[in-house]
């Protein structure tokens, strides 16, 4: 239902502003220290080269997430028709991913205590690392795939997130991610492991492509709406540069790699998440719930909206201010034996 007065329809687009950004600054922020304790076991020089990897993402990895739980209040606060359905459609998967970063978060603060058990905190922390990333695909696959809604409850079944469709998206995260953590270590390493990020990066970056067709793909083939937004004339052609750049900045990447560029493909890497997020964007819009609720069905009344703003016009830069220090105190290229002490 579309809102009668201006000042609703501003504030429930601010809102969805606020929301989006939040799960993309989460994903923007987090993706990469995941994607380090994805990449964790495989390290060529084992512990020595792990211990460095962890120390990269350790003074940061707490502050990231605090996006994901801005995501989560803005979405019960600003549109709670939303939450009340989102949150029983996905329990499970919502469970595992917090149940994971419990796991990951414990390994930080353990493993480089540990002696003898040491083996198990890095056991953790990539099973952690991968089934966070993993359900977050699940919930995106589900998402995409929209829910069964009776009135204003959800009606489906607690398994509907579990699909071959979900399945795919949850390797499609996890690959991005390895991604983003493989250019992250080549941005703050040096030596043999970031020769072996150098050598890992390219085929992950491939791997994306592959994931980011098949989704573009299969998403257009059963949704009537989305294959008619991105298919029928004029829309292709002033929806073609959105891929197209896609494949553009995917060569710039390679290229910056294999030349030996050391912050060049982390930006692009993540300038790739954007352009992804964008198309998802484009896809669903403006639909909170899929294929039927909208932002504005899902709103909750302007007088709440207003009182929420206020507290967010100081959380928001409060949380860009000391996120923006944190990055800058633990600037630089990592050398063993440096860091946070984990």
């Amino acid at each position: 239902m579309q809102p009668e007065t201006g000042i609703s329809v501003d504030l429930t687009l601010i809102w969805a502003g606020i929301v989006a950004f939040a799960v993309f600054m989460y994903v923007f922020m987090d993706g990469f220290d995941l994607g380090v304790g994805i990449l964790f076991p495989f390290a060529p020089g084992g512990e020595r080269d792990r211990d460095l990897m962890m120390n990269t993402v350790a003074p940061i990895w707490d502050a990231n997430e605090t996006w994901l739980i801005l995501g989560g209040a803005g979405l019960f606060a600003a549109f709670p028709l939303a939450y009340s359905i989102l949150l029983p459609a996905l329990y499970m998967p919502i469970l595992l991913m917090l149940i994971a970063l419990i796991f990951r978060g414990v390994a930080f603060e353990f493993r480089f205590k540990a002696h003898s058990s040491k083996y198990l905190w890095t056991s953790s922390f990539f099973i952690g690392s991968f089934f966070a990333s993993f359900s977050q695909g699940l919930i995106l696959g589900a998402f995409i795939d929209g829910f069964e809604v009776t009135g204003r409850d959800f009606s489906g079944s607690i398994w509907d997130w579990f699909s071959p469709f979900g399945i795919l998206c949850g390797f499609a995260i996890v690959t991005g991610y390895a991604l983003l953590g493989a250019t992250w270590l080549i941005w703050r390493t040096h030596g043999a492991l970031q020769d072996w990020c150098r050598s890992l990066a390219p085929k992950l970056l491939l791997g994306v492509l592959v994931f980011f067709a098949l989704v573009s793909l299969i998403t257009p083939a059963w949704n009537e709406v989305v294959r008619a937004r991105w298919f029928t004339f004029p829309n292709i052609i002033y929806l073609a540069p959105l891929p197209v750049t896609t494949l553009l900045v995917s060569a710039w990447m390679w290229t910056a790699i294999r030349g030996g560029r050391d912050v060049v493909p982390f930006v692009l890497a993540l300038v790739i998440f954007v352009l992804a997020f964008a198309g998802l964007a484009i896809s669903l819009w403006p639909y909170v719930i899929p294929p039927n609720i909208t932002i504005w069905d899902a709103a909750s009344p302007p007088e709440s909206q207003i009182f929420l703003l206020i507290g967010l016009a100081f959380l928001i830069p409060t949380i860009l201010a000391y996120t923006a220090f944190t990055y800058w105190v633990f600037r630089g290229k990592l050398q063993e034996g440096e860091g946070y002490g984990h």
